[in-house]
C-alpha cells in the first residue's frame, strides 16, 4: 500500500502499475471536497517517489465522482479574491502533478464524472469509459466556469467548438459521444475496465503509444490560426449569448475565458482560468444558483423524511381526462406506474389519450422513445367510462373541474369504489382541502395534489396536508410525485396553498397599475426584462383569463386584502369572453404557427379596453412597475411563511421557481428581499402603502429589518 486514507488509497497491482481508488468514507459518491484534495495531494507526492509503470485512477463507488462539493461553495465564495486563487492555484497544481508524472496515467470512468470528476480525467493521459459513463461541465448552471483545468485541457484535446458546446450548455455527455470526439481513449464493458487501463500503460511502456505527445498537445496554445480562433470563439460567443440571456454571465464567461487562453501554454491559460472563475464566483448569481442547488438537496432530503411512512404504490388512477388528466396518466406510466384513466364522456377518454399519445410522440421525434418503449407506456394507461378495477389502485388523484359541490360529489361517490386504505389525492388549485374532505368519511386518506399545467413540463408537485391528513397518506403522495419525476413541497391547507396565494398578489399588482394609468407591454417588457420568462399579461394570457378571474373570486374571499376595489381589465376580458389562448385573444391575439403553437400578436381591441378602466395614461419608469410587482409578490411570501404554510424560506423560494418560473438567478422571493435588505425592502413597500394593504409589510418583518436579520439566515440547510 503506497497511500491510505478516508477519501482515496493506493496500492501497486501485479504488473507494477499503481491503482489509486476514490472511495470516500461516508458517502454513496465520490466528490472533490477540501478533504479529498488534501489526500489527493499526498498520494500524488508518494506517487512520484514510488518506483511504479504507470497510474491508474478509479472509483469504488458506482459513479466515477460527480463534482466539487458544493456544500463548501457559499463559505469559499465568500473568501477573498486572494483566498479563492491560492485555493485554486493549490488545487490546479495537484492535477498539473499528475499530468507530469514520469510514468503513464489512465482514468477509469466507470460511472458520472462531472465537474472536477472529469477535470481529473482530463488529467490523465487516456480515458476508459464504461458504456455507461457520462462525462461533462455543469459548471455553468451554478454561475461558474471549471476551476480545475477544464477550460484549458478540453478544448485542446477536443477541439475549440465541441469544448465551447460542452462547457457552455452544461450538458452531460453520453460516454459514445465522448468517445467520438476524443474525450475517451475507450469504451468497454464494465468488467474489463481495470484490464484496458492496464493494457494501454503495457503498451505506452512497450512504446506503442506516445503518451508524452498527448502531453504536449494539453499543455500547448491551440494550434487554430489567428482567423480561426476568431470564427470558432466569436461564432460561439453569439450562439452562447442569445441563448444564456443578459442575466447569466457564466456561459458567455467560459467561451471568452477560452478564447483569451487559446494562444498560451497551460500554465499562462490556467490563470486565464483563475481570474474568470473568480469574476463569477463573486457574482450574486452564482451565489443565488449554488444556493438553488442547495435548496434543492434540502427539499430531497426532506422528502426523502416524509417518503419513511410511505405506503408502495404499483398502481395508480387518475379520475377525469382532458388534457390536465391525460398529462398526469402520460407523466405516471412513463415513470413507471400503471394508472386507470376516468372519465364520464367518450370525449374525455380521447383527449386524455391524444394528450398522451401526442406527448410519446414528441419523445420519439427527440429520439428519447423507441417505438417498443411508446407502446409499453400507452398500453400502462387504462381508459375506462367506470369504476371498474378502481379497488385496485393504491392512489387515486382527483382531477375534475374546479367546482367545491362537483368534486365533493364525485369524492363521495369514488370513496365507496375504493378499499379501505386507497389514497384520495384532490389536484384543485383553490379549493380548500379541508372543505372536500367533508365529503369523505375517511379524510385521513385524503390530501391536495396540485400539479401544474403543463403536467410533463413543470416540475412542482404541491402536497396539500389538510387538516385530518395521515403522515402516511402525505408520505405516500410525495412518494408517487418523486417517482413520476417530480419535485414535492408540503404546504398546509388555505385558499391558493402556497403557489398561487403568491401569485394572486402579483396579478393584483398588476391591475392596478393598468387601472392607474400604465401600459400592459411595457409592464410585460420590464418584467421580463427583471428575469421573467413572460410577463404578467402573457401568464394571463396562458394562464386563461377566465381562471385567473374564478382564482381572483377565491382568493378575495379568503384575504380580504386581495380584494379589488375597482373594475380591473381581467374583469373587462372576461366579460368579453376574451379568455387568453384558449379562445385565440385575450391580452394578445394567438395565431397557430407552423409546428402548431400558438403565436403571441398584438391585439388591436385592447386599446379600448383598456381606456374603458382606465382614467388617463400616466408614464411609469421600468423601476417603479418593478418595484410595485415584485413588493406585492415579496410580502405575500413572507405572510405565507409566517402563517406557516410552509416552513422555510426555502420551500417558498422552490416553490416560485419550480411552479411559476421566477428567475432562478435572483433565488426567489425571499432570497430577492435578503439581496436588497429586509429594513430597505419594507422602505420600498412604504412608497406603496397608499395603495392597499398586499403592500404593507408584516410587524414581525419589520422587526426582523430592524435587527439586520434576512430570510436565508434563518434558512434550513
Amino acid at each position: 500500500m503506497i497511500y491510505q486514507g478516508k477519501a482515496l488509497s493506493v496500492d501497486v497491482l501485479p504488473s507494477g502499475v499503481a491503482h489509486l481508488v476514490f472511495d470516500l468514507e461516508g458517502s454513496s459518491v465520490n466528490k472533490f471536497n477540501q478533504q479529498t484534495l488534501q489526500e489527493l495531494q499526498a498520494a500524488v507526492s508518494e506517487l512520484q517517489a514510488a518506483e511504479i509503470k504507470g497510474v491508474i485512477f478509479s472509483s469504488a463507488k458506482q459513479a466515477f465522482i460527480v463534482g466539487g462539493d458544493i456544500t463548501e461553495f457559499t463559505a469559499k465564495f465568500a473568501d477573498s479574491e486572494q483566498q479563492i486563487l491560492e485555493w485554486l492555484v493549490e488545487a490546479n497544481t495537484i492535477f498539473s502533478d499528475i499530468e507530469d508524472l514520469d510514468v503513464p496515467t489512465v482514468c477509469v470512468v466507470n460511472g458520472v464524472a462531472l465537474g472536477g470528476g472529469c477535470e481529473m480525467a482530463l488529467a490523465t493521459d487516456y480515458r476508459v469509459a464504461s458504456q455507461q459513463a457520462v462525462l461533462g461541465f455543469p459548471e455553468v448552471k451554478l454561475g461558474i466556469l471549471p476551476g480545475f483545468g477544464g477550460t484549458v485541457r478540453l478544448p485542446r484535446l477536443i477541439g475549440a467548438d465541441n469544448a465551447n458546446q460542452w462547457i457552455s450548455s452544461g450538458y452531460h455527455i453520453k460516454a459514445q459521444q465522448a468517445f467520438e470526439e476524443g474525450a475517451v481513449d475507450a469504451i468497454v464493458a464494465d468488467e474489463k475496465l481495470l484490464a484496458a487501463a492496464v493494457s494501454l500503460i503495457q503498451q505506452c511502456n512497450a512504446g506503442k503509444l506516445n503518451f508524452k505527445q498527448l502531453r504536449v498537445q494539453k499543455t500547448s496554445p491551440l494550434t487554430l490560426q489567428p482567423i480561426e480562433l476568431n470564427v470558432a470563439f466569436e461564432t460561439a460567443k453569439s450562439l452562447v449569448a442569445a441563448k444564456a440571456g443578459p442575466h447569466y454571465p457564466a456561459p458567455i464567461t467560459v467561451v471568452q475565458v477560452m478564447l483569451d487562453a487559446a494562444t498560451l501554454d497551460r500554465a499562462g491559460a490556467l490563470e486565464i482560468e483563475h481570474q474568470g472563475f473568480i469574476r463569477l464566483a463573486k457574482t450574486a448569481v452564482a451565489a443565488n444558483l449554488v444556493q438553488m442547488f442547495l435548496n434543492d438537496q434540502f427539499l430531497a432530503g426532506k422528502s426523502k423524511k416524509l417518503t419513511a411512512s410511505a405506503r408502495k404504490v404499483e398502481q395508480a388512477a387518475v379520475l377525469g381526462a382532458g388534457i390536465m388528466g391525460g398529462g398526469i396518466a402520460y407523466q405516471s406510466a412513463l415513470k413507471g406506474t400503471p394508472i386507470i384513466m376516468k372519465d364520464i364522456v367518450q370525449e374525455g377518454i380521447d383527449l386524455g389519450i391524444g394528450e398522451a399519445r401526442k406527448l410519446l410522440d414528441k419523445q420519439m421525434a427527440r429520439g428519447r422513445l423507441d417505438t417498443n418503449r411508446m407502446l409499453a407506456v400507452l398500453s400502462s394507461i387504462e381508459p375506462t367510462l367506470e369504476y371498474t378495477d378502481f379497488d385496485r389502485a393504491d392512489i387515486i388523484v382527483e382531477a375534475v373541474i374546479e367546482n367545491a359541490d362537483i368534486k365533493k360529489e364525485i369524492l363521495a361517490e369514488l370513496e365507496t369504489r375504493v378499499d379501505d386504505d386507497t389514497i384520495i389525492a384532490t389536484n384543485t388549485s383553490t379549493i380548500s382541502v379541508d372543505e372536500l374532505a367533508t365529503a369523505l368519511q375517511r379524510p385521513e386518506n385524503f390530501c391536495g395534489m396540485h400539479f401544474f399545467n403543463p403536467v410533463p413540463v413543470m416540475p412542482l408537485v404541491e402536497v396539500i396536508r389538510g387538516a385530518q391528513s395521515s403522515e402516511a397518506t402525505i408520505g405516500t403522495t410525495v412518494a408517487y410525485a418523486r417517482k413520476m419525476g417530480k419535485t414535492p413541497i408540503v404546504v398546509n391547507n388555505c385558499p391558493g396553498f402556497l403557489v398561487n396565494r403568491i401569485l394572486f398578489p402579483y396579478f393584483g399588482a398588476f391591475s392596478r397599475l393598468i387601472h392607474d394609468g400604465a401600459d400592459y407591454r411595457q409592464i410585460d417588457k420590464a418584467m421580463e426584462r427583471f428575469g421573467w420568462p413572460m410577463g404578467p399579461a402573457y401568464l394571463l394570457d396562458v394562464v386563461g383569463i377566465d381562471t385567473g378571474v374564478h382564482c381572483q373570486g377565491v382568493m378575495a374571499d379568503g384575504f380580504a386584502r386581495m380584494n379589488l376595489d375597482f373594475e380591473s381589465v381581467i374583469d373587462k376580458l372576461y366579460e368579453q369572453q376574451c379568455f387568453g389562448q384558449k379562445s385565440g385573444s385575450g391580452f394578445y391575439l394567438y395565431e397557430p404557427d407552423k409546428r402548431g403553437k400558438p403565436k403571441k400578436l398584438t391585439n388591436p381591441a385592447m386599446d379600448a379596453v383598456i381606456n374603458s378602466v382606465q382614467a388617463e395614461q400616466r408614464d411609469f419608469s421600468d423601476a417603479e412597475i418593478v418595484e410595485r410587482m415584485m413588493v406585492a409578490m415579496c410580502l405575500e411570501s413572507v405572510r405565507c411563511l409566517e402563517d406557516g404554510i410552509v416552513d422555510s424560506a426555502i420551500e417558498v423560494d422552490m416553490g416560485l421557481i419550480l411552479g411559476l418560473g421566477f428567475p432562478a438567478f435572483r433565488g426567489g422571493a425571499l432570497r430577492y428581499v435578503d439581496s436588497l435588505g429586509t429594513s430597505a425592502f419594507c422602505d420600498i413597500a412604504d412608497k406603496y402603502g397608499e395603495l392597499g394593504d398586499i403592500y404593507k409589510p408584516t410587524e414581525t418583518m419589520r422587526v426582523k429589518g430592524a435587527a439586520g436579520e434576512t430570510y436565508y439566515g434563518c434558512a434550513e440547510n
